[in-house]
């Protein structure tokens, strides 16, 4: 049975006990490369790599999430992330906040524990987000899902979703970031066809349905929508009713 950081007796002068939790297998499959050998973690995980994979986006993005967030919250990152992001988020909550950042391999929490060591109210630690229970109900102010949902099946991604709104609390935000189906016109959108199909196997399925469309608490909260650069990126946010 999996630890829930919830359990009081988990939890260390405030901080979670981190637990080992086992890859998935489409992890591995599709993403060893990318976010289990430390090589290429090297590699990927500097800023003009990120821009460059983003087309440019990187900072707007990024800038657009955390801007969703105030200085004081307790905030849940859902999943590690290359570049800055954890960073920017933890300076948005500032000194008064908590961060918890999450991650299903320990070689990304490890790397973003070193990342975010001058950050006093930023905690990673080790957690399979698609397992019921994983992070506390109702315990943030505020969820941020970074570029997440594109690289996990459909199964999982609903589970995630379905875990993640639970997370909020009444009153509380959660704010999904990531790719779109692109404008029919738009001149990337034959060059990202490839791209997913060679490198981001389950991102196209994110595009057949609405993202709060994949857990029945979506109806608890109020959505918002926008998209930038011709349509390849989106920025959901939902606040849960009081």
């Amino acid at each position: 049975m999996e630890p829930n950081p919830a359990d009081p007796a988990l939890h260390v002068h405030g901080a979670l006990v981190p637990h080992d939790a086992e890859i998935p297998s489409y992890l591995r499959r599709a993403y060893s490369w990318a976010y289990l050998d430390p090589r290429t973690l090297r590699w990927l995980d500097r800023p003009g790599v990120v821009s460059a994979i983003l087309w440019g986006n990187a900072n707007r993005l990024m800038r657009d999430a955390v801007a969703e967030f105030a200085p004081g919250q307790r905030v849940l990152q859902a999943a590690c992330v290359y570049g800055g992001f954890s960073a920017l988020l933890a300076q948005r909550i500032g000194a008064h906040g908590a961060l918890d950042v999450v991650d299903v391999a320990a070689l990304q929490v490890a790397n973003a524990r070193g990342k975010l060591a001058g950050f006093r109210q930023a905690k990673v630690w080790q957690a399979d987000l698609s397992v019921p229970g994983c992070v506390a109900a109702g315990g943030y102010d505020g969820v941020c899902c970074f570029f997440l949902l594109h690289e996990v099946p459909e199964a999982e991604r609903c589970r995630i979703v379905d875990n993640l709104l639970a997370a909020v609390r009444p009153g509380g935000r959660i704010v999904f970031v990531d790719y779109h189906r692109p404008r029919g016109w738009h001149p990337l959108r034959p060059v990202m066809s490839l791209v997913f199909r060679r490198f981001e196997p389950y991102a196209e399925s994110l595009f057949g349905a609405a993202i709060e469309s994949r857990s029945a608490r979506s109806a608890g909260f109020e959505w918002t929508k926008t998209t930038c650069f011709g349509g390849l990126y989106q920025k959901l946010v939902g606040t849960r009713r009081g």
